[in-house]
């Protein structure tokens, strides 16, 4: 730290650098191919960016506009260096201390839009707000910064980070400064001169440390001495909103973000700091007006996670203006108009902070909670979301005085009385929200692939198949002792072969995979048939449970069955082999308990136990539609997202008739580089249909 610095920012700095570092960023032309984890790319930095969600890095839009006014902006690719697994250390060259990856991005858009058209001249100022949100093209396990939710910063001491190449060496680095007020009406902020901005650290975050949050991007350096200019991250509110009924690029992006860091405040899985844990740690706040109230005055950090997280679950608000009207509710008086218009539920904490009158923000956050668990959604939100919410806020309420807690449900029951009356209003009208697909899988014959291990040795027998009924089975091709490494290129022509069969002009048909339950990790989704697409992009892919002699009691056929059941909805996902990122097994009276439409979801190694054991249960106790999927490649990563999206995908889709088709088209959407779609990665969903029968004969047998 700087001569001058408080001890109080000092600490901060020392707790907030490895965060900070983990998640910033190198910007540099694109590598050529795929580079792998691991791999060095040596090419000239362009500036620097930072992780504010999973998938997406922020920096500055002169950053990405190096080569000249030719260059188009919007779709340019771009070269990121970073990090993986969040450690804190210095880039390629560096003497990095953890593994350095390098991947490939798309500049998704810029802001302002005109600067596309019209730019500065070499080294004049960008128009502001001068930001670039770049798309990952690939699912990579990164950390991210804990972005602010005030619109204007609070004057005070900070620090920024950038990649830097003193001596010949890339590196992050962090420096520290003063705050010295706004500029452009608060969309951007003055950075003092107690230090360098050096070349390569534009597009670098920009931290108040007295709070632990991102506030900025650097933008610029003065030319005479230390010091620049920094754009307010709030200016992202600005991004260029969504036809209407969709979800704008801004809400999904700070929902991501939220959730990223809900998802790691809950997870046991490692042990690594997380800016919650961080923010707890930090000094308090010289000169608080509330330093001397106790923690009735405001919420804990865990609290105001845990709160950004579960707003996050719900459907985004109808409107900016939805936001402010309840944001003025829970504060008692109008919040400031001249911020940029707060576009989701976490914006409109950030109107919520040092409210007048009695409670502080810990009660304005808990009124505002408590009117958005009750609000009129655009759409339904997912199962049981505003309820957890509500019972969120009645559980944090009880460490505070007892008038708010009666005042918080009572507030709960005129909204909820209220919405009812509107409902009743609309009674009629049409139901806003989604269409949701009308058909199911696509009729006629189906591909059958069949794969039986030698559990002695790391080899297999194959077989693909014509199935249209179970006494139409056309066998294609079939193999002996095959190794795992080579069934995909094996069975490739005869894949081929049967899609060619059964595809029509209307559709692709449908490919079923029988194996055993230890083979539902097998990526035949992943497998490259024609085009060098993967087959799971281009057509409906389910498991079957191998016939092995017995009669499965998969739903069964009669209208009472769980098959029949699920196929009606509404669907209802429930965990199988975990519990909030631990693993169990389910006994056969839990699951035998469970509601007819409910669908089992399994989110560990099939091969390995619980996971192997529990699909045998949920077979016997007769569920006929599951959901496994893959391990991730970092096994710490938490497995609330794709618990998460399931959820919502079930809840989306209604009844289980659809599911193939849903399933294929997140997977076209992480084909095509969708970070919203990455939590289905390795998804595999069984099909135990009753009506399609399977083959009943033996394995094949190798050469004696």
């Amino acid at each position: 730290m700087q001569d001058g610095r408080t001890g109080g920012a000092a600490r901060a700095f020392e707790l907030l650098e490895p965060l900070v570092r983990a998640a910033t960023v190198r910007v540099h032309a694109p590598p050529d191919g795929y580079a792998l984890p691991g791999g060095h790319w040596s090419g000239p930095t362009w500036g620097s960016g930072f992780f504010i969600a999973p998938g997406w890095v922020l920096t500055c839009a002169h950053v990405i506009g190096e080569g000249g006014a030719a260059v188009r902006l919007v779709g340019r690719e771009v070269g990121i260096s970073f990090f993986s697994g969040g450690a804190a250390a210095g880039l390629p060259g560096g003497g990095s201390a953890g593994v350095t990856g390098t991947v490939a991005g798309r500049v998704e858009c810029v802001l302002p839009e005109r600067l596309e058209e019209r730019r500065p001249g070499r080294g004049a100022l960008w128009d502001l707000p001068d930001l670039a949100l770049i798309r990952v093209l690939a699912p990579v396990s990164h950390a991210c910064v804990w972005l602010t939710d005030r619109a204007r910063p609070r004057i005070d001491e900070a620090a920024y980070f950038g990649c830097t190449e003193d001596l010949g060496m890339r590196e992050i680095t962090g420096r520290t400064t003063r705050l010295r007020g706004t500029a452009a009406g608060g969309a951007a902020i003055r950075l003092g001169d107690e230090d360098e901005i050096e070349p390569g650290m534009s597009g670098g975050p920009v931290v108040d440390l007295a709070r632990g949050e991102v506030i900025g991007v650097i933008k610029a350096r003065r030319h005479a001495g230390g010091g620049g200019l920094a754009v307010s991250v709030a200016q992202l509110r600005t991004l260029p909103m969504a036809a209407t009924g969709q979800i704008g690029l801004y809400r999904r992006v700070m929902q991501a973000h939220d959730l990223y860091h809900y998802d790691q405040h809950l997870s046991d899985l490692n042990s690594r700091r997380t800016w919650t844990d961080v923010h707890d740690e930090l000094p308090a706040e010289e000169q608080d007006p509330h330093a001397g109230r106790g923690r009735l005055t405001r919420l804990t950090p865990a609290e105001r996670t845990t709160l950004c997280g579960l707003l996050a679950e719900l459907p985004p608000p109808g409107s900016s203006e939805a936001v402010r009207a309840l944001a003025e509710a829970a504060r008692g008086e109008e919040p400031d108009t001249g911020l940029p218009a707060p576009l989701s539920w976490r914006d409109g904490l950030g109107l919520l902070h040092d409210p007048p009158g009695a409670g502080g923000e810990a009660a304005a956050m808990l009124r505002y909670a408590t009117d958005v668990s009750v609000a009129d959604h655009r759409e339904p939100p997912s199962p049981g979301a505003d309820e957890e919410l509500w019972d969120w806020v009645r559980t944090t309420a009880e460490r505070l005085w007892r008038p708010l807690r009666r005042e918080l449900g009572e507030r709960r029951d005129r909204g909820l009385a209220d919405r009812e009356l509107r409902r009743r209003a609309r009674a009629g009208q049409t139901v806003r929200g989604r269409a949701r697909a009308a058909g199911g899988l696509p009729a006629g014959p189906s591909v059958l692939l069949e794969v039986w291990a030698h559990g002695w040795e790391e080899v297999c027998d194959w077989r693909v198949s014509v199935l249209a009924g179970p006494q139409r089975v056309t066998p294609l091709d079939s193999g002996t002792r095959v190794s795992p490494a080579r069934l995909p290129a094996a069975a490739r022509a005869a894949l081929a072969e049967g899609f060619r069969r059964c595809d029509t002009h209307e559709s692709a048909a449908l490919l079923e995979v029988a194996v055993a339950p230890e083979l539902f990790g097998l990526a035949v989704d992943e497998w490259p048939v024609a085009g060098g697409i993967p087959v799971g992009v281009q057509r409906p892919v389910v498991f079957r449970y191998p016939w092995d002699g017995t009669e499965s009691e998969a739903g069964g056929a009669g209208p009472g069955g769980r098959w029949a059941r699920v196929q009606e909805g509404p669907l209802q996902g429930r965990r199988a082999d975990c519990f909030r990122g631990r693993q169990r097994s389910p006994s056969p009276a839990w699951l035998a308990g469970l509601v007819d439409n409910t669908v089992p979801v399994l989110c560990r190694d099939a091969a390995a136990e619980p996971t192997l054991g529990a699909l045998h249960a949920v077979r016997d106790a007769g569920y006929g539609v599951l959901v496994c999927r893959r391990p991730p490649a970092d096994p710490g990563q938490s497995c609330a997202p794709f618990h998460r999206g399931l959820r919502e995908e079930l809840a989306e889709a209604g009844r289980a008739a659809v599911l193939p088709l849903r399933l294929k088209a997140l997977r076209s959407r992480a084909h095509g580089a969708d970070p919203d779609a990455y939590w289905a990665a390795g998804m595999t969903l069984v099909w135990e249909d009753p009506g399609r029968a399977l083959p009943r004969d033996e394995p094949l047998q190798g050469d004696l």
